[in-house]
């Protein structure tokens, strides 16, 4: 009996030591999020949610990546022009994601009743496409969003502005490196 007790004992103790063994990483493969989104067209629908000087209200239209200006251009539905960022004024961009009500929830939820509790539950996910740019021009600076339609969209849009601007990969978001920056204005 004490010689099948100790031999458990050390049965697990040899287990658990074989078990905080270092791991051996491969890093040769890519990470699966790090994996190249499907390109993307010259134009994408969005909706403007703001952030850029004298365009307030959000709107509906379509983003365009205008390569023979170098700018991402944004129209309206009417296809006019609003707005444009040049690729070399993005300092930065990177995705977001938030959760909203829809209206039909939030109307339902005010109704004092007891049936109208899990319509203050009911959430959905928004995907942002987020600019920070700063523009040596104008010497405007600031923070621009567009709503896109799914996680791929974003991604696709984000990765395209990225390597249109000459932005560099750190971590989730996309940045311009100080030493960039004073190789273009000496």
């Amino acid at each position: 009996m004490k010689l099948t007790v100790v031999s458990l004992l050390i049965m697990a103790m040899v287990l658990s030591v074989y078990a905080q063994r270092p791991r051996v990483i491969d890093r040769t493969t890519d990470k699966p999020s790090a994996a190249r989104p499907a390109p993307v067209s010259q134009s994408v629908k969005a909706k403007y949610e703001g952030g850029v000087f004298g365009y307030n209200k959000s709107m509906d239209g379509t983003l365009f990546f205008d390569d023979t200006n170098s700018r991402l251009l944004f129209r309206n539905k009417q296809q006019r022009e609003v707005l444009f960022i040049p690729y070399e004024a993005v300092s930065s961009a990177f995705a977001d994601t938030k959760k909203r009500q829809p209206a039909a929830a939030s109307v339902a939820s005010a109704v004092p009743l007891i049936y109208a509790l899990p319509a203050r539950f009911i959430k959905t996910k928004v995907r942002y496409l987020t600019l920070q740019y700063s523009d040596p021009d104008t010497k405007m600076a600031g923070i621009t969003s567009f709503r896109l339609e799914n996680k791929d969209t974003v991604a696709s849009v984000l990765r395209t502005v990225a390597e249109k601007s000459g932005l560099t990969a750190r971590g989730e978001i996309y940045v311009r490196k100080k030493d960039d920056e004073a190789k273009k204005n000496p």
